[in-house]
């Protein structure tokens, strides 16, 4: 069934229509801004200094020349705090808000500067005096797994951060049952969100012990937490307040910084607000980063392609902190249980602690990776076994109503759809094999999950005021991070309750008044906080409906909310306007219009060292293909074509959805050809945007040669069918255009990126192999 079609039959009048993203978002108190623009009276200026070696024990810090400058109102060092550490997994916390005994990488934060202007701040830190005892430093994740390797925390024999173990079906037997096996190595490299807003924040501790800070974070309840926990207050004297977001793409904003706690313990210190703002080289070396992977991945499969067994083993680099890290090495298992069908599948992925900036969440988190690994060698499996790569993914393709042997129940997943339409829309048997030499086509397939339920909070909530004007004051705890989620959630309560858009303010989120909610990460906002939406706006139109209903001498389920109207279904005459339906139920008989609504999983979370159960309530579905142009002499690759099918559910907004999967197809691309985040001896040696190459708009195709598709399949969890949109579409993209250069050229590249020298690496070493 078409959008129109669906649209038609359900009577939508908001749901489903291109909808441009809305503009005035309101900050529950006060303007909203950036963070970087905030500006209060008497405010100080903050910079931090950080250490300038991979691994040290600290031996003794000075602070009184810093002191004594004019200028400066406040020093802070590790005994400023208490020592408490913090972090989101229990069993993982290693994070202090300034190095305490000992520094794990270069540009770990040591201490900081509250000063009247930014000059007089950098200016204090070259007055700071820290005695380091250099330590033997390891950087590479297999050096640091050796039993004689420096070890960065007593806690973690060998190096080992965390580990993740699953075992579903007899994998030995799978294998020695195969016709054919084979067994690779692939490797992939750090990466940066590429945001354009930095870190920044605001601070402020109140005499009455009160503490609030503003500051740019896509998961502001994390912080709150976090906050609460580092400090050793209680969270009701912490109240976090979100600015406007320039960019966190699925991590990059997620978590409590140095910056937010130096913040406000220097605003104890000095009793005046004090502001931190990073600048990009500190943005491009602190951590956050995606994390860099070696995946060994053994694939069995019998004559026709079907596929039998899986082992795959991953080693991460961590970094120096644990981050979130034990649910990043549990999540490349979704890889192994989606798109296709293994009965046999076995995974040990460990994630190791090196001396260099920490790795964490970035979007897809881990998805990219082990898809590049799997359809990479799909790829190779079909050509080895003369197989149509086409087929061989049609062959073993999931489909909804598919349990897989770790327990991820499908709904809906419109694989097989999505596959169809990508290989008619790019003609991919009229080019497949078939292109002149240098020219190749390329596809992937993957899946992805509308929310993890990997977390002991995971539920979300939402609040709807009608106000006597007939405008609609929504909040949730959900942050829109440059995704559309004040959009789309607009939409949902502006559909349910009859009004348009505009009619519609989202409130920027306020931990002393807006719901709690766990944040805007792994594609879960639009199914569940969508849904925790939708149930308040039908909780405050039950209200309406019950007044109504008495005025205009009607059942409830007659009645109909559309364009800022309610009247009867069989007699559209017989109605009133909107704005007088709550003015008389709130004016005149007192009954104020506020709706709430919440949203959670029936299953138990997963454990995420390697658990069985349903990892989310929906799951989407996407394919790609794409057209290269290789020049031989050069390796520079050209885009010449994108046709991706995603499976959304349903679109709520269509125009979001497009711009969603255009933009995680471009941070793919940039993963698979460009980006690398250079690192020698633990120092970052490109931490500028004009040395970290990201894509420009000229490295894409011309607009024509875009093709998005949406599969409908209207998913029963979601709020009007919808699923993910922001990540999936992009899983797969690595892989698609790693088979189409090999295509092309005949050159397989197994390690990323995929630079022009490696591709004149491999023809060089075709031609040398040549008779």
């Amino acid at each position: 069934m078409t959008l129109e079609e669906v649209i038609e039959r359900e009577g939508y009048s908001v749901i489903g229509r291109p909808t441009p993203k809305k503009d005035g978002w309101i900050k529950a108190t006060g303007e909203a801004k950036f963070a970087d623009d905030l500006y209060f009276p008497g405010m100080l200026h903050g910079k931090l200094l950080r250490s300038p070696l991979p691994h040290a024990r600290i031996l003794h810090i000075d602070t009184s020349r810093a002191e004594k400058l004019p200028g400066v109102r406040g020093v802070v060092t590790a005994k400023d705090f208490p020592g408490i550490l913090y972090g989101d997994f229990a069993h993982t916390r290693d994070y202090l808000p300034l190095a305490q005994d000992r520094v794990r990488y270069i540009g770990e934060e040591v201490a900081a500067v509250a000063a009247t202007d930014m000059d007089t701040a950098e200016e204090a830190l070259d007055l700071i005096c820290v005695e380091y005892e250099p330590l033997p430093a390891v950087f590479s994740p297999e050096e640091a797994m050796q039993p004689e390797a420096p070890q960065l925390y007593d806690r973690a024999p060998n190096n080992i951060a965390s580990k993740s173990e699953f075992h579903y079906g007899d994998v030995e037997k799978g294998l020695a049952e195969s016709d054919y096996v084979r067994e690779d190595t692939f490797e992939t490299q750090s990466m940066k969100q590429g945001m354009l807003e930095p870190h920044a924040c605001v601070g402020l501790w109140e005499g009455s012990g009160k503490i609030t800070l503003w500051s740019c974070k896509s998961s502001p309840y994390v912080v709150w937490r976090h906050l609460a926990m580092g400090l050793g207050v209680d969270p009701g004297n912490i109240r976090v307040i979100q600015t406007y977001i320039g960019g966190s793409f699925s991590g990059g904003k997620q978590e409590g910084m140095p910056m937010d706690f130096c913040a406000v313990i220097l605003s104890k210190k000095t009793g005046r607000p004090v502001k931190f703002v990073h600048t990009m080289d500190e943005v491009l070396v602190i951590g956050h980063m995606r994390h860099s992977m070696k995946i060994r991945l053994k694939t069995g499969v019998k004559r026709d392609g079907t596929l039998v067994a899986q082992h795959c083993r991953i080693i991460a680099n961590g970094g120096a902190h644990a981050s979130i890290g034990q649910l990043s090495i549990f999540l490349p298992g979704l890889g192994l249980n989606l798109p296709y069908r293994v009965p046999n599948v076995q995974m040990e992925s460990y994630r190791i602690y090196t001396n260099t900036g920490f790795a964490g969440a970035l979007r897809s988190h881990t998805q990219p990776q082990i898809c590049f690994a799997r359809e990479s060698q799909i790829e190779m499996i079909a050509k080895e076994l003369d197989l149509d790569p086409v087929e061989m993914r049609r062959k073993n393709a999931r489909a909804g109503g598919d349990v897989t042997p770790s327990g991820f129940k499908l709904g809906t997943f419109g694989f097989l759809d999505g596959l169809d339409r990508v290989i008619e829309a790019s003609g991919w048997r009229e080019k497949y094999g078939k292109l002149p030499r240098g020219r190749g086509i390329g596809m992937a397939g993957s899946g992805m999950i509308s929310g993890a339920r990997l977390m002991s909070h995971s539920a979300s909530s939402a609040q709807i005021k009608i106000r006597e004007d007939g405008t609609v004051a929504l909040m949730t705890g959900s942050a829109d991070i440059g995704q559309g989620a004040d959009t789309v959630l607009s939409m949902i309560a502006a559909e349910v309750l009859g009004v348009r858009v505009d009619d519609v303010t989202y409130a920027m989120i306020d931990s002393d008044v807006t719901p709690l909610d766990p944040g805007a990460f792994s594609s879960r906002v639009t199914l569940w906080t969508g849904n925790a939406v939708k149930q308040a706006a039908e909780d405050a139109r039950k209200q309406l409906e019950e007044v109504a209903a008495q005025k205009l001498k009607a059942d409830p389920k007659h009645l109909v909310f559309r364009d800022r109207r309610v009247y009867v279904r069989h007699d559209p005459q017989r109605g009133m306007d909107f704005a007088s339906l709550v003015r008389s139920t709130q004016n005149r008989l007192g009954h104020p219009v506020m709706g709430q609504g919440s949203y959670t999983s029936g299953d138990e979370p997963i454990a995420v060292q390697g658990g069985y159960g349903n990892a989310s309530p929906a799951y989407s579905a996407s394919v790609v293909v794409v057209e290269v142009e290789v020049d031989e002499e050069t390796g520079h690759v050209t885009l010449a074509g994108i046709w991706n099918a995603s499976d959304c559910g349903f679109p709520l907004n269509p125009m979001a959805v497009a711009g969603q999967s255009m933009g995680a197809f471009t941070m793919s691309m940039g993963q698979a050809l460009y980006e690398n985040l250079i690192r020698i001896e633990g120092q970052v040696m490109n931490p500028s945007f004009r040395d970290y190459k990201m894509p420009l708009i000229v490295d894409l195709p011309k607009v024509e040669n875009v093709h998005l598709f949406d599969i409908i399949t209207n998913d029963p969890n979601g709020p009007f069918g919808a699923k993910e949109a922001g990540q999936g579409p992009g899983d797969g993209v690595i892989a698609a255009l790693a088979n189409a250069i090999y295509n092309a050229t005949g050159v397989r590249v197994k390690s990323l990126p995929i630079s022009p020298s490696k591709i004149l690496s491999g023809l060089e070493e075709s031609r040398s192999n040549k008779p």
